[in-house]
């Protein structure tokens, strides 16, 4: 599951010249600290691709900066809450 997100988030936000090898797994997604710099348009286009994908919704919530930290709290949220509707 973990390079399946990981190439989820290179393909969703067409991230050129990165490679899912490229992404910790506990790296940063956003902020100014990422390595990928991503920004709160792209958690959003991120976030309905994971329900497409996944299953599982993530709402909007102060929770869901703490859900896009990094690939390891997005792959714990989506095993938490996948097979809920």
């Amino acid at each position: 599951m973990e390079t399946q997100i990981k190439q989820l988030i290179i393909d969703a936000l067409m991230i050129e010249d990165t490679e899912a090898d490229d992404i910790g797994t506990d790296d940063l997604l956003f902020g100014p600290d990422s390595n990928l710099g991503l920004d709160s348009v792209d958690a959003l286009e991120l976030a309905m691709e994971i329900e497409r994908v996944f299953g599982v919704s993530i709402p909007e919530s102060e929770e869901t900066r703490k859900v896009f930290t990094s690939v390891a709290t997005l792959m714990a949220y989506i095993q938490q809450h996948q097979g809920e509707a």
